[in-house]
């Protein structure tokens, strides 16, 4: 394993990271005892960074995280969020920051949270996020209670701009460097890097399109998006190799973000995932999925506020 320091945090995490949202039955149900495997051989493995959220499957994945950790918790750094709680449930006040995060403690057995992110910014606002909920989170850094201050979202604008106003730790980014997406590094990264934030990549699978199973019906990008996707995962597997471990290995290029977040909760997926490392990308194959993406470059889905969208 490799490891990178999370911008000014001090803190050293694994290059990949161990999203732990399909522990909530995200994406379909699990084997909780095949979940606590996949932790177990994750930590065996070097990996030390775990990320999840009461929202992933509506408080069960702390739970089952909070489990699978006992008697491990020392050797991870354990991030969580606040302020999404279901598919539109919404809730950034300074009062709700403060008994979140106390729920979090008890679903994941630990006195502290490493990191701790307000989660999805683009459906609050703007300024809220800034004067309130930001505050609160360093209220509770001031208590002892999380180590450091995040913020995720999709769209890119808002992100770089509450990081730099709200001076943030860190930021979770997901869906704008990978396979399919490369726009990153148009705003995001030096906004990070100039701030010395500690920047998280997400979603190297571009939410399952880049998979041989390929997205759920729910998916929110354009039939284009998704086409693009198909094909690309053709093109990889019509030379051999397995699109998921090729989309990883590819995320993993990002020479700023510290840390790769892939959702696991079976032992072959952290197996998998581990392969990415040391795989070569034939630079012929990346030329021919930029051909690929051609008519949807760096075309992503809306989210949140339309006053948040990056367009």
């Amino acid at each position: 394993m490799r490891y990178k320091k999370l911008g000014r945090t001090g803190q050293e995490v694994s290059v990949i990271g161990f999203g732990a949202s399909p522990l909530g039955n995200e994406f379909g149900g699990i084997d909780p005892a095949e979940g606590e495997r996949a932790v177990d051989a994750a930590i065996d493995n070097g990996i030390n960074f775990f990320d999840t959220s009461p929202y992933y499957g509506r408080t069960l994945s702390e739970e089952r995280l909070g489990k699978a950790l006992e008697g491990k918790r020392h050797k991870v750094v354990l991030a969580t969020k606040c302020g999404r709680y279901d598919l539109n449930g919404f809730d950034f006040s300074a009062a709700r920051v403060k008994t979140s995060v106390e729920e979090s403690l008890r679903r994941l057995r630990t006195d502290h949270i490493d990191v701790f992110t307000a989660h999805d910014i683009e459906f609050g606002d703007r300024e809220q996020i800034i004067n309130e909920t930001l505050p609160a989170m360093r209220e509770l850094q001031k208590q002892g209670k999380i180590g450091f201050v995040g913020i995720s979202a999709l769209p890119l604008k808002i992100l770089a701009d509450v990081a730099a106003r709200g001076k943030v730790d860190t930021i979770i980014s997901y869906s704008h460097f990978n396979l399919m997406m490369r726009d990153l590094d148009n705003l995001l990264t030096p906004t990070a890097e100039a701030n010395g934030i500690g920047l998280i990549n997400a979603a190297a699978l571009h939410l399952r399109i880049l998979t041989r199973e390929g997205p759920t019906p729910q998916h929110p990008a354009s039939p284009a998006i998704k086409e693009a996707g198909r094909k690309i995962v053709a093109a990889i597997e019509a030379r051999g190799l397995d699109a998921a471990v090729t989309a990883v290995s590819f995320a993993l290029r990002h020479s700023y973000s510290s840390s790769l977040l892939v959702g696991m909760s079976r032992v072959d997926e952290v197996q998998s995932n581990l392969m990415a490392l040391d795989l070569q990308i034939d630079p012929a194959l990346l030329a021919e999925i930029d051909g690929i993406l051609t008519p949807v470059k760096n075309q992503i889905w809306p989210s949140g506020r339309p006053e948040n969208a990056d367009a």
